[in-house]
């Protein structure tokens, strides 16, 4: 894989003399009182400001100030006029963009689009304080505030629209987000490198128009072929012929040279009714670090949604920073142009990012107001990025990437002790020691080599690579090291777990449920039927049962009584209403309820939101004739998903009666221990009036009335850049 400048190697610009803000500054009078009159880089983001890495706005922030730029922050401003935008003045460098830790789409609206009434990433949970896909409106904003100053959008909102993309929420095929906004550079990804990168360059008056070759950008460029580039036309889908096969656009052959003249070979033969076919061979590619595929125009994948899956399946093949080509994309007269992700950050860089001097509290400016995302993890530790899990409804592998990078124990307990020691309120409990997944900490291909020729989706999907390791001692060793911390108590592992990563090491099993589980494990198998379960690229059941059966026995040998919360999700592409029905009897079969369920909800860009627009299975080549799957569409059948999920809920009983009867499983339908739902239907419930016929029938409710008995627990679907808290089991 190719080497970067170490992230702290630059030369400090000149204001570094300045110092060290105490905290960002969001107004004027502080600016007065450090000293500033101006800022070289304003950040303007769709999020409260916390002073604390795990806010995006506040590492990219800091991270800058250690280069010595003078960096303000402009908070969840007023996007109806300019006036909140100029409240810093102009800045000397530029604008940079986020809309937030989470998109703002999926901050505001529910997976049925209904919109939610708080929002976790402002003060008091206050809703509405962000505009719909608000990188576009700041942008803009910021163009009339300050005319001829670049901007630089990125975030997981702008990383994840930075294609044409399928926008779920209007049902439509949108532009590259860098289009709409009007923006000088997308930064997609984690975004360090890039943006310091950026602001070097542009402190020596680099014009941003000349600065398109960063790893991790897109930039806009005239349409048409860049000097000095050899281009693959991957802009159609192959078409299986007798004559003439076309060329593999998937298949990506790379050599050191080849002639310039060079252009295709072919040989000739002919078939026993002498028809003539001409073989052609792939021309080789001159110059890897100089040759880009053409994806299907924005025009094309907005009218052809089989494209669209194309285009797809391409972009999730070009992801790895070792052998990742860079993209181009039509949009009318211009081309959206994507370099290579970026190289991850070594552990020294990650280190140097996570100890800057954060005050890890909110900016002063809210006072005493709550802001629900801080107090979830104003206690926990971000200790990994990156997942290779590849689950196709996550959006973590899009933004972060399948490399885990990883910070050192020594940095990880440092922050533990800055939390015992400066944090408020703190009683001596770690919320967690994670990131986006608790058990990827340290873990790598055995061989770099390998690694950075990969093409896989997912290093544990079908199976578990050969050449992954998956040695747990390094997090063992950090788990025993952070609780026997003076001043610590306890700490929590609350971060979404791997489990089929979890099982090959019953060490770590023992280490987690012994001492760091507090009375219940979320987990997340998703599904029991192995036609969605494919479709998520997640393991079968039978492996959450053998962890299960590991978690119970380390559980008992501890003394201690804890549970299990198992995640699914309804209405995934792939699920059919007979996966849905077979779960529902599995929880029942299982003792389990769900005190809140939530159907799938599509992400931009993620290989499942692909699938859900274009009926096809993007996990495979994509063709005009088969990989055509299941797609749960339309607010019924999400409904009736939903409702197995709730089997035990009198409301959805009626619409689960109808169901069952039309798949032919009446059988289902009964009083019994072995029944899903009763026939009898409480009154006052399922648009019932006070009485409790069914089907022409009065019926009592029997002592197995699945309302009164069984386990509890939450269910809902993984979004990027949240974290959810399942409501504690209860048993009865």
């Amino acid at each position: 894989m190719q080497s970067a400048p170490d992230l702290f190697s630059y030369r400090q610009f000149w204001a570094h003399r300045f110092g060290v803000a105490p905290q960002l500054p969001m107004s004027r009078e502080e600016m007065d009182e450090l000293g500033w009159d101006s800022c070289d880089i304003i950040l303007v983001t769709g999020d409260a400001y916390v002073d604390h890495p795990s806010f995006g706005m506040a590492l990219i922030g800091r991270l800058l100030e250690s280069q010595g730029f003078r960096v303000g922050i402009i908070s969840q401003p007023d996007w109806l006029s300019a006036d909140d935008f100029k409240q810093l003045g102009k800045p000397n460098l530029f604008f940079g963009v986020t809309g937030g830790n989470m998109d703002s789409m999926v901050n505001r609206y529910t997976s049925d689009r209904r919109i939610r009434t708080n929002d976790a990433y402002t003060a008091d949970g206050e809703g509405g304080k962000r505009p719909d896909r608000c990188v576009v409106p700041y942008s803009q904003r910021c163009r009339e505030a300050y005319k001829g100053v670049p901007i630089i959008i990125g975030g997981i909102e702008a990383s994840l629209r930075r294609i044409a993309h399928f926008d779920y929420w209007s049902e439509k095929v949108r532009r590259s987000v860098i289009m709409d906004a009007k923006a000088d550079i997308l930064v997609y990804g984690n975004g360090e490198r890039q943006v310091v990168e950026i602001a070097h360059r542009l402190a020596r008056n680099e014009d941003v128009k000349d600065i398109t070759d960063i790893r991790g950008t897109a930039v806009v460029i005239k349409h048409g072929q860049r000097d000095g580039w050899w281009e693959k036309d991957s802009s159609s889908v192959d078409v299986p012929g007798k004559l003439n096969p076309p060329i593999d656009p998937y298949q990506m052959k790379t050599a050191s040279s080849c002639d310039d003249d060079k252009k295709q070979s072919e040989q000739k033969n002919t078939t026993n009714d002498g028809a003539q076919i001409i073989h052609f061979k792939r021309a080789e590619v001159q110059d890897k670090e100089h040759t880009v595929v053409r994806l299907p125009a924005y025009q094309s994948v907005k009218e052809d949604k089989v494209l669209y899956a194309h285009t797809s399946r391409i972009l999730h093949l070009e992801t790895n920073p070792g052998n990742a080509f860079a993209l181009v994309q039509q949009h009318g007269e211009r081309d959206v142009w994507l370099n290579p992700p970026p190289i991850p950050l070594t552990t020294e860089e990650m280190d140097g990012v996570f100890d800057l001097p954060y005050t890890r509290v909110p900016h002063k400016q809210y006072g005493k107001k709550n802001i629900p995302a801080y107090e979830m993890i104003r206690f926990s530790v971000n200790i990994m990025r990156g997942c290779f899990g590849g689950c196709t409804f996550c959006s973590i592998t899009e933004h972060e990437g399948r490399i885990i990078q990883s910070r050192s124990e020594d940095s990880i307990i440092k922050e533990v002790e800055a939390i015992r020691d400066t944090t408020p309120g703190f009683t001596g409990v770690i919320s967690d020691l994670g990131g986006p997944t608790a058990n990827m900490y340290r873990l790598a291909c055995n061989d770099r080599k390998i690694e950075a020729s990969c093409r896989r989706l997912s290093c544990v999907f079908p199976s578990i690579c050969k050449n992954l390791g998956t040695d747990h001692t390094p997090l063992i060793n950090l788990y025993k090291r952070a609780r026997a911390l003076p001043g610590i108590k306890k700490v929590l592992i609350a971060s979404g777990l791997r489990y089929d990563l979890a099982v090959l090491s019953p060490e770590y099993v023992k280490e987690l449920v012994t001492h760091h589980v507090g009375g219940y494990l979320k987990i997340a198998p998703e599904h029991t039927e192995d036609g969605p379960l494919d479709q998520m690229m997640k393991p079968g059941i039978g492996t959450y049962d053998a962890f299960k059966t590991m978690f119970d026995k380390y559980s008992k040998m501890a003394g201690k009584e804890q549970y299990l919360i198992p995640y699914f999700i309804a209405a995934h592409p792939g699920t059919t209403d007979k996966d849905m029905m077979n779960l529902a009897i599995w929880l029942k079969r299982n003792g389990f309820r769900a005190d809140q369920v939530q159907a799938y909800l599509t992400s931009p860009m993620s290989a499942a939101a692909a699938m859900y627009h274009s009926g096809k299975n993007t996990l495979s080549k994509v063709k005009r004739k088969g990989g055509d799957i299941t797609v749960p569409k339309g607010i019924k059948v999400r409904r009736l998903h939903k409702a197995f999920l709730r089997y035990h809920d009198p409301e959805n009983w009626p619409m689960l009666r109808d169901a069952l009867q039309k798949m032919g499983r009446a059988d289902l339908i009964g009083n019994g221990k072995k029944h899903l739902i009763p026939t009898w239907q409480p009154a006052g419930t399922g648009g019932q009036g006070e009485g409790r016929r069914v089907s022409g029938k009065t019926h009592r409710p029997s002592g197995n009335n699945p309302v009164q008995k069984g386990k509890r627990f939450q269910t809902q679907h993984v979004r990027p850049a949240s974290k959810t808290r399942p409501a504690k089991k209860r048993r009865r």
